[in-house]
C-alpha cells in the first residue's frame, strides 16, 4: 500500500519513525512517503517536504507565516490525491494537519485517515473534537485522552504510550546538569540566555547542552567557548546523554515526558511572547503543561513558566530538587508504571493499515 504521513515538528516525527519501523515489517510492500525530519528519513522514507520549515512556534509566528503554511498544505493535498495514497496518518501539528484532514475529506471522502496523537483538545477545549473526529480512528497515547473522547461520544485507541518500548530507566546516573533548550528557534532564543545565566552562576557545577542539531549554534548570540563548566552536545540522543547526568532543565514538551521514561528528574521551563501568554490565559485552563505532570495530576517536574521562568526562580528550584532528590525519584518512577502496554507501537500500526471503525460510543 502508499502511506502518506504528514508531521510538523522533531516530536512528531519521532513517533512517525517507530511506527514506519512497524508498518514495513506488517506491510513488505509499503511504500511511505512524508513531512517529514530526521527520524523518517533514518527508515528511508520518501520525504516530500522537510519539517524544518515548518518550525513555527507561537499565534503571531502562525500569523505572519499563514500564506507559507497555505502553500504547503495545497502541495500536500495535491500530492496525496495524484499519487494514489491509500493511508494517510497525520501526527500532532494539528494547526496544519486538521486543515489537511478537512480538505482530504472533502475531495476524496473514501480515503483513509488515521490520526495518531491527535491536538491536545482536552487542553484548548472541545470545539475541534469534532474536526478530529472526521478522521477514520483516533489514535491516542495517553490514558485519560480516551476518558475525554468518550465524553464527547467519540471512541479513541489506546494501547500505552510508545516511548515505553525505546526508553529504559537509567540505572546508573552522572554528575551532570542536562539543558534541553529545545528544537524550534524561539524556543532556542529564549531559552538559552536564561541556562547560561545559570551555568554562569554554578561554577562548580557541570553542564551539557543538548542541541538537537549543530546548526542551532547560529541561534545562540553568545560565545559558548568561554563556559569552561559547559559542554555542547548534538549528535548524542538523550538516551546516550542521561547516564551522565543527574538531573535536566528542560524546554516544555515531550522531551520532559522522554526524561520521565529514562528516570531523570528535571525542571520544566517556558517563555513566550506576551501576546501568546494572554492568549494562552484566555483559552488555556491547565493546572499543569507537562505531560509527566499531567500523568500523575501532581507537580513531579516542577514547572518555571513565562515570569518565573528566571535564574533566581531556577537556582532556588534546583536546591530545592537537590534536597529532595530520592522522594522525587519515585515519583518519576510512578508515571512509568502509568504508561505501560503490551506490543504497543505494533498494535497502533496494525490499526493504521487495517482500519477500525470510529462511530459513536
Amino acid at each position: 500500500m502508499n502511506y502518506f504521513i504528514s508531521t510538523g515538528e522533531l516530536s512528531g516525527d519521532l513517533h512517525a519513525s517507530y511506527i514506519v519501523e512497524k508498518l514495513k515489517t506488517l506491510d513488505r510492500n509499503a511504500n511511505i512517503y512524508a513531512i517529514g525530519g530526521k527520524n523518517l528519513k533514518s527508515q528511508n522514507v520518501n520525504i516530500v517536504r522537510d519539517i524544518d520549515s515548518l518550525a513555527i512556534m507561537g499565534f503571531g509566528e502562525v500569523i505572519k507565516n499563514i500564506g507559507f503554511l497555505k502553500k504547503v498544505l495545497d502541495e500536500t493535498v495535491d500530492f496525496i490525491l495524484k499519487n494514489q495514497i491509500d493511508r494517510v496518518v497525520l501526527v500532532d501539528y494539528g494547526g496544519f494537519n486538521l486543515k489537511l484532514l478537512e480538505e482530504l475529506k472533502y475531495y476524496k471522502p473514501s480515503l483513509k485517515i488515521s490520526y495518531y496523537i491527535p491536538p491536545k483538545v482536552w487542553i484548548w477545549g472541545k470545539k475541534r473534537v469534532h474536526k478530529i473526529a472526521k478522521a477514520d480512528e483516533i489514535l491516542v497515547i495517553f490514558p485519560w485522552e480516551v476518558e475525554f473522547y468518550e465524553g464527547n461520544n467519540y471512541k479513541a485507541l489506546y494501547f500505552g504510550n510508545p516511548f515505553m518500548e525505546k526508553y529504559e530507566k537509567v540505572t546508573q546516573k552522572g554528575e551532570s546538569i542536562l539543558l534541553l533548550p529545545g528544537s524550534r528557534r524561539q524556543e532556542i532564543q529564549s531559552l538559552i540566555p536564561v541556562m547560561l545565566q545559570v551555568v554562569e552562576e554554578r561554577p562548580e557545577e557541570k553542564f551539557i547542552l543538548k542541541l538537537a542539531k549543530e546548526e542551532d549554534k547560529k541561534l545562540i548570540n553568545k560565545d559558548l567557548s568561554k563556559y569552561s563548566n559547559l559542554i555542547i552536545e548534538s549528535e548524542k540522543s538523550l538516551k546516550d546523554l542521561g547516564s551522565l547526568c543527574k538531573y535536566a532543565l528542560a524546554a516544555s514538551g515531550t522531551v520532559i515526558l522522554e526524561l520521565a521514561l529514562l528516570g531523570i528528574p528535571g525542571i520544566v521551563l517556558y517563555k513566550t511572547s506576551i501576546i501568546n501568554e494572554v492568549i494562552v490565559k484566555l483559552f488555556i485552563n491547565l493546572t499543569y503543561v507537562s505531560l509527566p505532570n499531567l500523568t500523575l495530576d501532581k507537580e513531579v517536574y516542577k514547572e518555571l513558566l513565562q515570569r518565573e521562568c528566571n535564574k533566581e526562580r531556577i537556582l532556588e528550584e534546583m536546591e530545592n530538587l537537590e534536597k529532595n532528590y530520592e522522594k522525587i525519584e519515585k515519583s518519576v518512577d510512578e508515571i512509568r508504571s502509568r504508561l505501560n502496554g503490551k506490543n504497543i507501537t505494533e498494535s497502533y500500526a496494525k490499526i493504521i493499515i487495517k482500519g477500525d471503525n470510529n462511530e459513536l460510543v
